[in-house]
């Protein structure tokens, strides 16, 4: 028998690098002897640059930066000859910040605009960046602030690129910002779909992740909104995909001209994973949380895909599984044999998430061995088991 192994992080509790060796331990516990392809991934958030830069066997830069809240940190990019690979998840995201820390209100993207400097500043001429998890909802301008923008008050005093004192901004000096990334390419690997602004926008649907409530909720967006107005750019505000990471995919794409294109599926491409599935017996994936936002554009979606269309039956793990008959049927129809839910609601979250790793090798485990005692194609439902 053969396994691909392909999950994305457990945030909080595992990087897709530590999932997939939690996983494929788990296999050899069950079936020493079966083969074991081992594909960490990732959609654009948490792991992506890392997991770009191994496929491309590329050099890892190391550079000192700071997280949302401008505490200092120090993050990476994958830098091969004139191409390089970063994320914001590695700077500003939510992984960085403890729960009780978490303010939207004054968190920024700053520190993604200072590794995308060090990037360029290391040569790169090609930027492919990465966009997920992050813990802010600037709107991108603290990484364009980072790059040379200003953000002005009504005297053309500078104003501090965070929500809070989003009221106070009245013009936006973008060129100096196009000027550092003239004669730059860039591709946004976003995991999302959902536009800037209304009621599947950025704060709408991602704020209450990262600690925003009613009414901040739409405030925000309505602030979002006026921004986009003041840069000339109201028309980008209800196009997909630009609400990703907190509507920094709006400001990469919009104000500098970035392609967007699907975190996963640039990724499986880079690794070649459609190859990998092919002929494969079963496929093992998953990620922290699986629901209904899983199947839209996120890293677990694109893998089951490949998967169904090369024939490989699935079976999905997930610290939490909160999906409905749509989904579940959804999941079906992609080739999901079960759903696993590896945590026990009942533990306190630090518990559960610090025993991630164990849990779910024994999760792996026990669901390989049903699967291999089943037979071949088992024809049973994620339904049958949630």
């Amino acid at each position: 028998m053969r396994i691909v192994v392909a999950p994305d992080s457990f945030k909080e509790s595992m990087t897709a690098v530590q999932a997939a060796r939690a996983m494929a331990a788990g296999v050899r516990d069950a079936l020493p002897a079966c083969a074991i392809d081992q594909v960490p991934v990732s959609d654009g958030g948490e792991g992506f640059a890392e997991a770009i830069t191994s496929a491309w066997t590329a050099s890892w830069r190391e550079v000192s930066t700071i997280d949302a809240l401008g505490r200092p940190l120090t993050a990476g990019f994958g830098l091969d000859g004139h191409r390089a690979v970063v994320d914001l998840a590695s700077s500003a995201g939510l992984e960085h910040i403890a729960p009780g820390e978490r303010d939207v209100m004054r968190s920024s993207t700053a520190g993604l605009g200072h590794v995308i400097a060090a990037a360029l500043d290391a040569g790169a001429r090609s930027l492919l960046i990465g966009l997920g998890g992050s813990a802010s909802n600037d709107l991108g301008l603290g990484m364009l602030v980072a790059l040379g923008a200003r953000c002005l008050d009504e005297r053309g005093h500078e104003v501090d690129p965070v929500p809070a004192e989003f009221p106070r901004i009245r013009s936006i000096e973008i060129e100096p910002a196009r000027r550092r990334l003239e004669g730059i390419s860039i591709t946004v690997a976003g995991d999302v779909t959902n536009p800037l602004t209304g009621p599947r926008g950025a704060a709408a649907v991602f704020g209450p992740q990262k600690g925003l409530i009613e009414p901040a909720i739409t405030w925000i967006d309505g602030e979002m909104t006026r921004l986009a107005g003041i840069l000339g750019l109201s028309h980008w505000a209800g196009r997909p995909g630009t609400g990703a990471a907190g509507g920094t995919a709006f400001a990469l794409t919009a104000v500098l001209g970035a392609e967007l294109a699907t975190g996963i599926d640039h990724l499986t491409r880079v690794v070649g994973l459609r190859k990998r599935l092919e002929g494969a017996d079963l496929l093992l994936t998953g990620e922290g949380a699986l629901d209904g936002q899983s199947l839209d554009g996120k890293a677990v979606s694109g893998v089951l895909r490949l998967a169904c269309e090369c024939g490989a039956p699935s079976i999905v793990f997930a610290g939490r599984v909160r999906v409905d008959v749509e989904a579940q049927q959804r999941l079906s129809d992609l080739g999901v044999r079960d759903i696993v839910q590896i945590s026990d609601p009942s533990e306190p979250l630090e518990s559960s998430l610090r025993r991630g790793p164990n849990r779910l090798r024994r999760a792996v485990a026990d669901a390989v061995r049903h699967f291999s005692a089943r037979g071949d194609r088992s024809s049973r439902t994620p339904s049958d088991i949630l």
